[in-house]
């Protein structure tokens, strides 16, 4: 399907209640600058304590079962507004090719009245992709949101159980996300979605074959350029 409208969540970092940002500074801190009264191995023991994750939450999202229902089945109740739109893109489009082929033939009145049957074709269809994007998004909001408040404590007992500190949310790549780079090793994204969806009990769809990363729900525009958005933000996981 077409889809040149949205792109979900915003990047955050999530904080364990087993170690805050300011503990973890402070190690960061003892790293650099050991205390007179402490050899430079026990720096670095306790520096060695604090285990660091990274997890993309858009791809966990998205890659949940709940997820793959959920926004596939958003998409499906749009197609409707997809056609709706795409129908007047094709009457503009239409309009225009004749005005082109025929704007030397026409006289002044019948050249303004195609004129202004374009412009207003136009300013339907901008009203109307508007419309629809919103009302798209709001839902698409409301999804994360509801997968993020059940992914929360899945986070929560995983960190636990793993003995980790911090958790750091990698859905945006740097330089616009917080992390330059992170090994395989640190990346929780796979474990916390087996957990999830072991914990929800959702069956994976039939022809749910994504893989992590490689897709996006879609949205209702068309080739015509379709107003940006904002991404809607997932806050942190309480």
């Amino acid at each position: 399907m077409n889809s040149n409208i949205v792109r979900i969540f915003v990047v955050t970092a999530i904080a364990l209640p087993m170690a805050t940002l300011a503990q973890t500074g402070s190690a960061a801190a003892a790293a650099t600058t050991p205390a007179p009264s402490a050899p430079a191995t026990t720096t670095a023991q306790v520096a060695g304590t604090y285990k660091i994750g990274v997890i993309s939450i858009q791809d966990a999202i998205l890659a949940t079962n709940d997820g793959q229902k959920e926004f596939d089945a958003l998409s499906k109740k749009f197609e409707p507004k997809r056609t709706e739109i795409k129908s007047l893109n094709d009457e503009i489009d239409s309009l225009k090719k004749q005005l082109d082929a025929q704007g030397t033939k026409l006289n002044d009145d019948s050249r303004g009245t195609l004129v202004r049957q374009i412009e207003t074709k136009q300013k339907t269809l901008t009203r109307t992709q508007e419309d629809a994007q919103n009302d798209f998004v709001g839902q698409q909001n409301e999804i994360a949101q509801k997968i993020l408040q059940k992914m929360g404590p899945v986070i929560d007992k995983y960190a636990k159980d793993n003995g980790l500190s911090l958790i750091i949310d990698v859905s945006k790549p740097w330089p616009d996300g917080p992390v330059l780079w992170a090994g395989q090793s640190v990346d929780i994204t796979r474990p916390i979605v087996e957990l999830y969806n072991h914990q929800s009990g959702v069956p994976a769809a039939p022809s749910a074959s994504r893989p992590m990363g490689s897709s996006r729900p879609v949205g209702t525009g068309t080739k015509s350029t379709a107003p940006a958005t904002k991404p809607p933000s997932t806050d942190s996981p309480k």
